[in-house]
């Protein structure tokens, strides 16, 4: 199935510059699976990165596996990408991690392929920039080089397709932005610190100054190319932070950072909290209507706690119908026999009782703030019921609150004086 873009390059570009403009940096996310770039779209990312290393990474494994020879990297990004990764794509653009030096695939007819297929643009990866020493001097003696990956970008970006550089030095970034790459991106290596990557990290300083030279060398050829880091010591909020007041820098690119660091956390601890035998203590009166009797429950009561806890979200009587395995009808014919009252009515007055409540308190919530906090996101829809409910509107009660508040601070001086 083809899959196209929702925008052109020019709008991804444009909306890129937006962000810049508004937030002051970008956020890139390399995702390796659709969950992950989901929600990384919901949080706001700028950019989706499809590389191999971030399908490794889904599948338990480093990132420096991308680098090895256990599958074609072009093929594996393209079978995961377009299964995973192109249906969120629209808004945000999906950049195609290519593989510039693959001897299987003619470069100029597979990026026009990643370009008929959907994807917004390309990415020089994995790229042998990342490769030093012996290794490096036997892949230039046969054949492949970084220039490999600067004609990529040169093509893509002539092909109209979002084109990001990844450089480890201010000479490749130079060559990168004489390609006309939209976006630079100074890559420090896999992101140190987790349970699966690499422990030895350049410190956040040295880091730092090298990406000012990097983005020295791109400003001195077009200061416009956007410009943004990846990896090494940056794996949280505030390293990334550290760099866009240091530098030029304007975005972060991550990898374990989004997908991997967070996982492993999470889903040790609660395997963990399954595993172990510890009594389980209820921290409401809810939970402990459902510990207490598994299936025998007193429905009414369960009804009535559930809305006390959860009055600020969407309930319906025929939901918890379904949750205690009764029928809607039985279910409001028993609440209301016991409560004088149907659901809906009790279930607005605890709604109003709440609003009043904050109304009056100490802190001055904004009425489009009290109205959602307790279930109405549409403010006339709280207005109608407040007043239906207590005689008069929710904004005669906040000038009464205030007019008390005043009365009492004027008696209070008066003591005082």
């Amino acid at each position: 199935m083809n899959h196209t873009p929702f925008k052109s390059y020019t709008g991804y570009m444009d909306d890129l510059r937006q962000a810049l403009a508004d937030n002051g940096h970008l956020v890139g996310v390399a995702a390796g699976s659709g969950i992950t770039a989901k929600y990384a779209i919901q949080g706001g990312c700028n950019l989706i990165m499809a590389l191999n290393s971030g399908k490794y990474r889904s599948m338990g494994c480093g990132s420096m596996a991308g680098f090895l020879c256990y599958e074609n990297s072009n093929n594996m990004v393209m079978d995961y990408a377009r299964k995973e990764l192109l249906r969120f794509g629209t808004d945000v653009p999906v950049i195609f991690g290519f593989n510039a030096t693959d001897p299987t695939h003619r470069l100029y007819d597979y990026i026009m392929e990643i370009k008929r297929i959907g994807f917004a643009g390309i990415n020089n990866y994995p790229t042998v920039g990342m490769i030093d020493g012996q290794f490096c001097k036997a892949l230039r003696e046969d054949g492949i080089r970084f220039e490999q990956e600067v004609e990529a970008i040169r093509f893509a970006n002539y092909c109209g397709l979002m084109t990001v550089a990844f450089v480890f030095n201010a000479s490749q970034a130079e060559q990168m932005a004489l390609a006309n790459a939209d976006i630079v991106c100074a890559h420090f290596g896999l992101t140190s610190g987790g349970y699966l990557g690499p422990r030895k990290a350049l410190t956040l300083e040295s880091t730092r100054r090298t990406a000012m030279e990097i983005f020295d060398a791109v400003d001195a050829v077009n200061s416009n190319i956007i410009k943004m880091v990846y990896g090494g010591p940056i794996k949280t909020p505030i390293d990334a932070q550290y760099m866009y007041q240091g530098s030029a820098c304007q975005g972060y690119i991550g990898g374990s950072a989004f997908e991997r660091t967070p996982v492993e956390h999470a889903i040790l601890e609660i395997t963990q909290k399954f595993i172990q035998d510890a009594q389980i203590v209820p921290t409401s009166k809810l939970e402990r209507i459902l510990f207490t009797t598994p299936g025998q429950y007193d429905y009414v009561k369960f009804i009535k706690e559930y809305i006390h806890e959860e009055y600020m979200n969407d309930i319906h009587l025929n939901e918890l119908a379904r949750m205690l395995h009764l029928s809607t009808s039985y279910l409001s014919t028993l609440f209301k026999q016991e409560m004088g009252c149907n659901f809906r009515d009790y279930l607005m007055g605890i709604r109003m009782k709440k609003a009043k409540d904050l109304i009056c308190g100490a802190k001055n919530y904004a009425m489009i703030q009290i109205s959602q906090m307790v279930g109405y996101q549409d403010y006339a829809q709280f207005s109608k019921m407040y007043k239906k409910f207590h005689g008069r509107s929710p904004m005669a009660d906040l000038q009464n609150h205030k007019k008390a508040q005043k009365s009492e601070r004027s008696r209070e001086n008066k003591l005082n004086k």
